[in-house]
């Protein structure tokens, strides 16, 4: 394919990108309502009675419904999105890695939704809890909804991405700038660095708060070891195959 062709090429995958997400956008929008009350808001009325939320501004709510569509609307057609950035980049690859196109799809979305599922029920309740348990009794936290959906689009899309850890080492493996050996020399200092973000980003200094923030860490760590183990095994099966013929 030329240059031009190749423009051609991400013009119509951008476009049916901003079709998939315009869709997934007026789905959300029929559910605001739902999202709003008992996605959104409910993590901060199962922390307690010590925290509240407050609108500051005249277009607040309606800004707060427009962020919420658009977050929902990213989450629904991530799997689309991706599969449209693979189908830019799928002519440019051999056939047997085409093969695993389905696959590739399949487990960065597993991934994404994996790190939002543990964002939402196990990092925002630990954090909101502390932050509504925390401080004088005599000072009202009344937080500002705009602060709060910032506070709980970044946590879920932090905790989505942090669970693409697994495939990010499949990619670096696959090309050959990570080996398992790597991994697992530096396995303990890699679990120490784990369990210091871990207590950076837990509010509590409960030691079993961090635990349950830094084990799904290491889990994933232990999985990226053996995924790029069983990247290296074929490609050094597959250098093999080559040297013989």
């Amino acid at each position: 394919m030329s240059f031009l062709d190749h423009l051609e090429e991400l013009r119509w995958r951008l476009i049916w990108s901003l079709i998939a997400f315009v869709v997934a956008a007026i789905v959300t929008a029929f559910f605001s309502d739902f999202l709003v009350n008992q996605v959104l808001i409910r993590p901060l009325k199962e922390s307690g009675p010590n925290i509240h939320l407050q609108n500051l501004v005249p277009y607040g709510q309606i800004s707060l419904y427009l962020q919420v569509i658009v977050f929902a609307a990213f989450v629904l057609a991530f799997p689309f999105l991706v599969w449209q950035i693979w189908q830019f980049v799928e002519p440019g690859l051999h056939e047997t890695e085409k093969a695993a196109s389905r696959f590739i799809i399949f487990f960065i979305s597993i991934c994404f939704f994996s790190g939002i599922a543990f964002g939402y029920f196990v990092f925002l309740p630990i954090s909101l809890k502390f932050f509504a348990g925390f401080g004088s009794e005599l000072i009202a936290n009344n937080i500002a909804i705009q602060d709060y959906i910032s506070f709980f689009m970044g946590t879920l899309l932090t905790t989505g991405l942090v669970f693409e850890l697994p495939f990010v080492s499949y990619v670096l493996s696959k090309i050959g700038l990570l080996t398992p050996a790597f991994m697992r020399f530096y396995r303990r200092h890699a679990v120490v660095a784990l369990l210091i973000i871990a207590a950076i980003v837990t509010p509590s200094t409960d030691m079993v708060t961090q635990a349950v923030i830094a084990i799904p860490m290491i889990v994933l760590y232990e999985i990226s070891i053996y995924i790029s183990a069983a990247v290296q095994k074929k490609r050094n099966k597959k250098m093999m195959e080559e040297g013989v013929a």
